[in-house]
C-alpha cells in the first residue's frame, strides 16, 4: 500500500484505479507527420502555451482528487486516452497538483492520424512497472486501405505486490454512425481478447483489468458479447442501468468510459487486492451551468470555440480493498 499515515483503517487498505480521456491534449507544437495543425497558436484553434497550461492545471486538479472519498490517497493507476505525446504526459504528472504523488507514466507512440496517444499513470510507490507493450487494432476503410487508429496498451506490473495486467483502450469513434462503425469496435474487442488469451497462456489466473473510452456503451454488442466473457466483470453495467454517465451526444448520456475487471478479483483473499465499487466523478463544477449543454461536461472546446473547461467526458473510478 501507500506509505502509512494515520488515519482510519478503512482508507488505509482502499486503492484507486482511475480511467480519464483528457480531450485533446495537444502541446502547442506542431507536429509535420500528424494532423495536429489545429492545436497550434496558428491554427483554427489557436492553441497556445496560456490554454494549454490551464488544461494541464485542470486536469491535474481532477486527478488529484480522484478516490479520495473512500481512500487517502489519489489514484495508484491513472489509464489516460488523448494525449499527444510522452510530453503532455510527463507534463501532466509533474504538475503542481500531482508531483508529490510521486507519479511515472508509460507511454507509446500510436499510428493514429491525428497524433493521439493512449498512455497510463502510476504511483511509484503502490506500483511497480515490469513492462509495457503496445499491440496494434488492424482496421481497413471502405477502400481496403489500412485504417491506423490507436494502439491497445498493454501494462504489467505489481499493484502493492501483486502481480496485473492493465489494457488501456481507445477505441474507433461513432463519427460515420454507431451502426457503421460497430465492426471496428467488434475488431478492437477481438484484438483485446486476443492479448488477454496471450497472458492466460504464460499465467495461471492471471489478474486482469481492462480500461478505456470503447466509444460504445456496457450494453453495446462489442463490450458485452465480444470483450466481456464469462471471465470478467463490468461494474459500469450497473452504473449506466442506474442512469450515469460519462459524456452526452444529442442531449443522451453514454458510459463509453469504462472499467473492467477479471473474475478473480471478486474473490476476498487474505493478502490479495479485491473489487469494491465504481463510480463517475462528475462534480457539479465540472459541469456546464447553464444554456442547452447544461449538466454536460465542461469541455475545453466546443467547435472552434475555447471555452476553457476540462474534458467533455468525466473520469471513472474504481476502487481495491486489501483484505487483512
Amino acid at each position: 500500500m501507500f506509505p502509512t499515515l494515520s488515519s482510519s483503517k478503512q482508507k488505509k487498505n482502499i486503492t484507486t484505479i482511475a480511467f480519464y480521456n483528457v480531450e485533446n491534449l495537444f502541446d502547442t507544437i506542431d507536429n509535420p507527420k500528424t494532423a495536429d495543425d489545429d492545436f497550434t497558436p496558428k491554427g483554427r484553434n489557436k492553441w497556445n502555451y496560456k490554454r494549454y497550461d490551464s488544461k494541464i492545471k485542470k486536469l491535474s486538479s481532477v486527478i488529484s482528487q480522484l478516490g479520495l472519498n473512500r481512500s487517502k490517497y489519489p489514484p495508484a493507476i491513472v489509464g489516460l486516452v488523448e494525449v499527444e505525446n510522452a510530453k503532455v504526459v510527463s507534463d501532466l504528472a509533474n504538475s503542481s497538483y500531482l508531483k508529490k504523488h510521486h507519479y511515472g507514466f508509460v507511454h507509446h507512440n500510436s499510428p493514429d492520424e491525428r497524433g493521439i496517444d493512449v498512455a497510463l499513470l502510476y504511483n511509484k510507490i503502490a506500483f511497480e512497472l515490469i513492462d509495457s507493450e503496445t499491440y496494434p487494432v488492424y482496421l481497413k476503410d471502405e477502400r481496403g486501405k489500412r485504417d491506423y487508429t490507436r494502439d491497445i496498451l498493454k501494462v504489467s506490473g505489481n499493484l502493492n505486490g501483486e502481480l496485473v495486467h492493465i489494457l488501456v483502450n481507445h477505441w474507433s469513434s461513432r463519427r460515420e454512425g454507431a451502426l457503421e462503425t460497430e465492426p471496428k469496435r467488434i475488431i478492437a474487442a477481438e484484438t483485446a481478447r486476443g492479448i488477454i488469451e496471450e497472458i492466460k497462456s504464460k499465467e495461471m489466473s492471471p489478474k486482469i483489468i481492462i480500461m478505456g473510452d470503447f466509444n460504445d456503451d456496457p450494453t453495446s454488442t462489442s463490450v458485452k458479447d465480444f470483450l466481456v466473457k464469462d471471465d470478467f466483470y463490468n461494474p459500469m453495467k450497473s452504473l449506466l442501468a442506474k442512469g450515469n454517465g460519462t459524456l452526452t451526444y444529442n442531449g443522451n448520456w453514454n458510459l463509453f468510459d469504462q472499467i473492467i475487471f477479471s473474475k478473480n478479483f471478486l474473490e476476498k483473499k487474505e493478502g490479495k487486492s479485491y473489487f469494491k465499487h465504481a463510480e463517475v466523478f462528475n462534480k457539479k463544477w465540472m459541469k456546464i451551468y447553464k444554456g442547452k449543454y447544461k449538466g454536460s461536461p465542461f469541455r475545453t472546446y466546443i467547435g472552434p470555440w475555447y471555452k476553457g473547461g476540462f474534458s467533455d467526458h468525466f473520469p471513472v473510478y474504481a476502487f481495491l480493498k486489501k483484505k487483512d
